[in-house]
């Protein structure tokens, strides 16, 4: 499934609806005003809290952690240590594991993938003519709702980076 997003997710109060490649209102990124860190929620079409994102504040690293509904960490994006070139951030999984980033994270032209090597999801900007967007392609039985965050995630720190 192949989804739209906006760019810059985290403008203050800022809502907006991810559309599905039919056009159709699939999840809401609900952003949190009046808070000390960027914060949004994102919801599925029905208004249920899928994931909550949160930035870490005072770290020495940028990251980000991902709550499921219930307000348990199931993943943190962060800076890795060193990165000479390229692949600047990682996701740590709490059930264990992490997903690797891979690509251009300015030019919206990367991969996630599991530890195996398999990709998880694609992000391009290719894929779209409209201004300010770019297409995450989530693979078959991968988490949506998940993947969505990362890539949301990934916009925001590579923003703050510039």
């Amino acid at each position: 499934m192949r989804y739209l997003v906006r760019e810059k997710l985290f403008a203050v109060g800022d809502d907006y609806w991810i559309e599905d490649d039919r056009g159709r209102k699939a999840y809401l990124v609900d952003g949190k005003v009046l808070r000390l860190r960027d914060t949004f929620e994102l919801k599925d079409a029905h208004g249920r809290v899928v994931a909550v994102v949160k930035e870490k504040m005072l770290t020495v690293r940028d990251a980000m952690k991902i709550e499921d509904a219930d307000g348990e960490v199931v993943a943190t994006v962060r800076e890795k240590l060193f990165t000479p070139f390229r692949d600047k951030y990682l996701v740590e999984l709490a059930s264990g594991g992490e997903l690797k980033i891979h690509g251009n994270l300015i030019d919206k032209d990367y991969r996630i993938e599991n530890q195996h090597g398999d990709d998880l999801a694609r992000i391009s900007r290719k894929w779209f003519r409209i201004r300010d967007t770019y297409g995450v392609e989530i693979a078959d039985g991968a988490d949506t709702g998940l993947l969505l965050a990362v890539a949301a995630c990934v916009d925001h720190l590579v923003h703050e980076d510039d």
